[in-house]
């Protein structure tokens, strides 16, 4: 027989899993969490679809339609004390409170990975300036520092975005300083030194790729304590102002006329409970999904 025939008739090589392969394969093994990923994923169509649907707008105003309970005078979920439409409402606010949710975690996203990233990297007293100014930004209360910019810029949703995403940072660069530290001193940092590349070019093409894996977990984790920052902030008035609408203002709104119409409280803290619930149990099974100790 020709070595022709003996390569035609030699067995493929086996392609081995990547660790995102791996990862993708326990997660699908997660009931919760892919249940939690549908359902997550139906609400974010709903935020975004949903008030075009609605016959009424998140606005509109109906002074004959004051507290009608649900199902009634065409409101499904019952209406307000000015009669809008809490259906409309509750999408409004869950797509507002989306978006601050993805927009202020991209932010620290963005400036804890690289903070950390580099400062990791770099050591010696650059790490130390760096890290003591995470200190200081930790050691203001949270409440004080959203006040002083809101009095200082006025209230709006980008100052919103900007004031939480400014702190909800500082934790990411911790964590990703620890992981770098952890990585800098590895082989094939050492092999990318030898080659002759730069510091830049590590940190982005090395280091930074290298730490998927706890920032996701960790992403997934930081997108729920926003959504309860701007809540806890547009109770206390700070946050989304009307006629715009979130979460955290139906809530107090809400809780404000719970005895005269308890729906206006129980419908959106569903709403608030069942999209954290998703995000916290994504970010577990993500967490387990790609721990290097159960593969």
């Amino acid at each position: 027989m020709s070595l022709a025939a003996d390569l035609s008739t030699a067995p493929a090589p086996i392609k081995g899993r990547s660790l995102w392969d791996d990862a993708r394969r326990r997660l699908s093994r997660n009931k919760a969490a892919v249940a939690s990923m549908w359902t997550l994923g139906f609400l974010v169509v709903a935020a975004i679809f949903g008030p075009m649907l609605v016959p009424f707008g998140y606005d509109e105003v109906n002074k004959q339609d004051v507290w009608m309970a649900p199902l009634q005078g065409g409101h499904i979920l019952g209406s307000d004390a000015l009669g809008r439409d809490l259906l409309s409402r509750l999408l409004m606010g869950l797509r507002v409170s989306l978006a601050i949710g993805l927009v202020a975690t991209l932010v620290s996203l963005v400036i804890g990975v690289a903070w950390g990233a580099i400062a990791g990297y770099m050591g010696g007293k650059l790490d130390e300036v760096m890290m003591r100014m995470v200190d200081v930004l930790y050691s203001l209360p949270f409440i004080f520092f959203v006040i002083l910019l809101m009095v200082t810029f006025g209230s709006n949703i980008i100052l919103i975005f900007v004031a939480i995403g400014a702190v909800e940072w500082l934790t990411m660069a911790r964590i990703v300083r620890g992981q770098t530290l952890a990585l800098k001193n590895k082989e094939f940092i050492e092999a990318a030194r030898a080659a002759g590349l730069g510091q830049g070019a590590i940190v982005a093409r090395h280091i930074v790729p290298n730490l998927l894996g706890p920032v996701v977990v960790y992403v997934t984790l930081t997108i729920p304590a926003v959504i309860l920052a701007e809540s806890f902030l547009s109770f206390l008035g700070l946050g989304v102002q009307p006629p715009m609408a979130s979460l955290g203002t139906l809530i107090s709104g809400g809780a404000q006329d719970m005895e005269l119409a308890p729906w206006l409280l129980i419908f959106p803290s569903l709403a608030m409970v069942v999209a954290l619930m998703c995000f916290n149990f994504i970010g577990d099974g993500l967490r387990d999904a790609l721990d290097p100790k159960d593969r």
